[in-house]
């Protein structure tokens, strides 16, 4: 089952339990993809999809951080809620030690040695971390092994 189809199918079945919540954000996902899809003539690949309910979560996490900012915590609430409803979607987070393990792939694959081969090591770290790892911790890490900290 393509994650396009399993998207479907628990839209569907949130409809049919009263979930409205997970009925909503589900649409949410599905009409960006759909979206998506009209704009470039093709369907999505899951590939593609994933990285639709990546920049979802991303999203949300920012308005959680924002509602907590402004005060609002029942609505930084509702965001997690749905933060962990697309979370479902997405593949096992990395562990700090897996991360660690890539970065070090990454540069010896790359012949990183300075800060400035930051670009070149996020390029070959962009599809193994893809859904997995936060982009921005991932640049972090990375920033701080070429500098010599890692």
């Amino acid at each position: 089952m393509t994650l396009k189809e399993r998207l479907q199918a628990e839209t569907t079945a949130a409809m049919r339990s009263g979930d409205t919540l997970r009925r909503d954000t589900l649409r949410m996902v599905h009409n960006t993809a759909y979206n998506l899809e009209k704009k470039s003539g093709q369907p999505l690949t899951d590939e593609e999809m994933l990285a639709v309910f990546s920049r979802e979560v991303k999203t949300r996490r920012e308005s959680v951080e924002a509602f907590r900012k402004g005060g609002r915590e029942d609505l930084a609430s509702k965001e997690e809620a749905e933060i962990a409803i697309l979370g479902a979607f997405l593949p096992e987070p990395l562990s700090e030690a897996a991360l660690a393990g890539l970065i070090e792939q990454a540069v010896g694959a790359t012949g990183a040695a300075t800060p400035r081969d930051l670009g070149k090591v996020m390029g070959w770290l962009a599809p193994h971390t893809r859904g997995r790892a936060d982009g921005k911790r991932v640049s972090e890490l990375v920033t701080a092994r070429l500098a010599g900290q890692g």
